[in-house]
């Protein structure tokens, strides 16, 4: 497994400066808050968060949520599966990194 991206995009929501009303491409509150299910529970999760940049039918991850799972977010099955990614090593943040998903949300 290799990512298709390592480094953080200038306006990933896991960003502590993104505003994510300004999200380019529009940005939908309830969406967002859908993305709940991708956040691990006891471990685990079975849906991996796409960054908002990739196109539908070509996501790939989220460096921010991916840097969240696989560190504070404690998704020990993402932790698993990173074993065999090519890449990992290379995954880069930029910035102050919210430490939960409630964060990400607008603040109003």
């Amino acid at each position: 497994m290799k990512l298709k991206r390592t480094v953080q995009c200038a306006k990933c929501p896991w960003k502590v400066s993104t505003d994510p009303n300004k999200i380019p491409g529009g940005y939908s509150k309830g969406k967002h808050e859908a993305l709940k299910c991708t956040i691990a529970h006891n471990g685990r999760s079975y849906r991996a968060m796409a960054c908002h940049e990739s196109k539908p039918g070509q996501e790939y991850h989220c460096v921010g949520w991916l840097y969240n799972q696989l560190g504070v977010g404690n998704n020990i099955q993402l932790r698993l599966q990173m074993l065999s990614c090519e890449n990992i090593s290379q995954l880069r943040v930029v910035g102050d990194q919210h430490k939960s998903f409630k964060d990400t949300l607008p603040k109003h």
